[in-house]
């Protein structure tokens, strides 16, 4: 009788047991509202939300505590440190609502696929600090690049949306409003296209990509060099941050270079919530349109540059 009543004891110890020791095994997703930081999954196979309380209450102070959250190792055996042992943040700030990050040169190191995680990780975390719009990655203080040689640039979460739908669904079609030069380039002259893009696609970056690839009408003509690279757009707080590489500085048409600039910041404040359009090139704002325009300070829209209709 003892031993029969010995082994219902240790039966349903097990039984209790076992709802434990599951539940250690489980990540624990974060509750709506609480903060949290990305880390990768137990097989690196993705990234997964890690509840983590991000400190401070400025921008810089929670940029700070969320990438001592991506370098500090988590004690939960489900989440997998982000950064591998060898690739270290060189140094790290914050301009105009972007975080440029500095890594050493171990970050060229990584597999391919890595560093996307890596990549996605770093950028989704320190997405949920205040007023952060986008995220500058360097290496030994040179521009990331991808394998084809091209700048990757200001990244940001429209970076890192899947399309899990069909491809029929993942298409949409807007109408947009666009502003192109006269033909004597004197002016700024509207036009509205249909457009039809991939919904993973932000509309700023829609907008910016049909204004550099000009009119499709008659009766405008293009304003912006097609040889520049959009490097990145996105909207923070009211404002519009796009960044080229150098040769968005150069023009390519016999236009003002008013009526080039402003083509672009009308028809971003026309088609986007923004209000006013900052222009970077290589994520720095110091710098002149043909050695004309200042593009310091964010630009608003300019109405008196528009050609009036007959």
């Amino acid at each position: 009788m003892r031993k029969k009543k010995g082994r219902w004891l240790s039966f349903l110890f097990i039984m209790l047991l076992i709802p434990g020791l599951l539940a250690c095994g489980k990540q624990k997703e974060p509750e709506d509202g609480d903060p949290y930081i990305y880390s990768l999954n137990e097989d690196q196979t993705g990234i997964v939300k890690r509840p983590y309380p991000i400190g401070g209450e400025d921008t810089k102070s929670q940029v700070e505590s969320i990438l001592k959250g991506l370098e500090t190792p988590s004690d939960e055996i489900e989440y997998t440190d982000v950064f591998p042992d060898n690739v270290k943040i060189r140094e790290w700030n914050v301009q105009d609502s972007i975080v440029y990050v500095d890594f050493n040169a171990a970050y060229l190191e990584m597999e391919t696929v890595h560093e996307k995680l890596v990549r996605s990780a770093l950028v989704q975390s320190l997405l949920q600090a205040d007023q952060v719009a986008g995220v500058w990655i360097s290496v030994e203080e040179n521009a990331l690049k991808e394998t084809d040689g091209k700048v990757v640039g200001i990244l940001n979460e429209d970076d890192f949306v899947e399309n899990t739908g069909s491809s029929l669904n993942s298409y949409q079609t807007t109408t947009l409003k666009l502003y192109f030069a006269n033909e004597s380039g004197s002016k700024l002259v509207e036009q509205t296209v249909e457009a039809k893009y991939n919904s993973n696609l932000s509309i700023e970056k829609l907008i910016v990509e049909k204004v550099m690839q000009g009119p499709k009408k008659s009766g405008a003509y293009p304003t912006l060099n097609p040889d520049a690279t959009l490097l990145g757009a996105t909207i923070k707080n009211g404002i519009c941050y796009v960044n080229f590489d150098s040769e968005f500085l150069d023009s390519a048409y016999d236009v003002k270079p008013e009526v080039a600039v402003y083509s672009l910041v009308n028809s971003l404040i026309e088609g986007t919530p923004a209000s006013k359009v900052q222009i970077t090139i290589n994520g720095e704002k110091n710098a002149k349109y043909m050695e004309m325009i200042d593009l310091f300070q964010p630009l608003q829209r300019n109405m008196d540059l528009v050609e009036e209709k007959k």
